[in-house]
């Protein structure tokens, strides 16, 4: 009966609050409550569960690796019970804090514009939206949907693909004027070749060259942390890049980046995926409504 007697949803809700508003006082705003009370309502939890959720060995509140576990596992649970609401209600309506991360050629150029139609259909969706091109760990950096670029690797995440993407080689009038423009894959070993920084799905520059794909490892002479900092080198005469077309477009329409060896571009050969984390065939409403939106929206052309 002790367990039936215990709001163990409520506890959870005020410890959640607690880890992302980073304290008491702020937790106990949102609440209504005071920080005592809130401290005392932790501590409870602390000494039913026989675990200590947090350090509070200096100023800042700390979770702890129990806490951690507690946190990740009680924020699904709230989202279920949430979803569970709305599924018995007569209207099911996406809302709730969704966090995504995308990379940033989609999120720069794609998804970010969107952001203000998503808000129109979606006003109970708050978007928490993370634009990198470092693959993030969707379980570590708690986020619901995150938005990839090439092959995706083996795990327990399950993918809805976007769509395909053509890249292209390019380089500014500036630099072809100082280095020549390269005719043949052979002319690349002579370039600057604009690399990344960390590990990629797709490190190296394929080419189909009289029918048989080849491909270029670029060079460590000049790397980037992310595919717009590749571009802005490219702009500033840096190096060849290889990006997404539709992220240099206009740069191609203005003149300022120069399309190379396209007679040998294997064609749409990018796949991008949303992953997310699979819940036992369970999707919260929030995650099918961004996923729908993004297939039915997102132009990868």
């Amino acid at each position: 009966m002790g367990r039936l007697e215990t709001n163990r949803s409520g506890e959870m809700e005020v410890f959640v609050r607690v880890v992302e508003r980073g304290g008491f006082s702020a937790a106990a705003k949102d609440f209504g409550m005071t920080p005592s009370a809130v401290s005392k309502l932790v501590g409870r939890l602390e000494s039913r569960l026989s675990a200590r959720l947090f350090s509070r060995s200096t100023r800042k509140l700390r979770l702890t690796e129990e806490g951690q576990r507690y946190y990740d596992r009680s924020v699904r649970i709230l989202a279920d019970i949430n979803e569970a609401d709305d599924e018995a209600s007569s209207v099911v309506r996406p809302k709730g804090k969704l966090r995504v991360s995308v990379n940033m050629p989609v999120g720069l150029h794609r998804i970010l514009p969107l952001v203000p139609e998503f808000q129109q259909q979606y006003p109970d969706v708050d978007l928490d939206i993370t634009v990198s091109d470092k693959v993030v760990d969707l379980y570590e950096e708690r986020a619901d949907i995150a938005i990839r670029s090439g092959p995706l690797q083996s795990s327990g995440l399950i993918a809805r693909k976007l769509g395909e993407c053509r890249m292209v080689i390019a380089a500014a009038p500036d630099y072809l004027m100082r280095y020549g423009v390269p005719n043949e894959i052979g002319d690349l070993k002579d370039h600057i070749l604009v690399g990344y920084n960390f590990p990629r799905a797709m490190s190296e520059w394929p080419f189909i060259v009289d029918g048989e794909r080849k491909s270029i490892m670029p060079g460590g002479k000049v790397c980037v942390g992310d595919a717009e900092s590749a571009r802005k080198v490219a702009l500033e005469g840096g190096g060849i890049v290889r990006l997404a077309e539709f992220h240099v477009r206009k740069d191609v329409e203005k003149g300022r980046l120069k399309v190379l060896l396209d007679q040998f571009n294997p064609g749409p050969c990018v796949e991008i995926h949303a992953v997310y984390i699979g819940q036992g065939g369970h999707m919260p409403a929030r995650v099918r409504a961004f996923l729908d939106f993004c297939i039915e929206r997102v132009d990868l052309t």
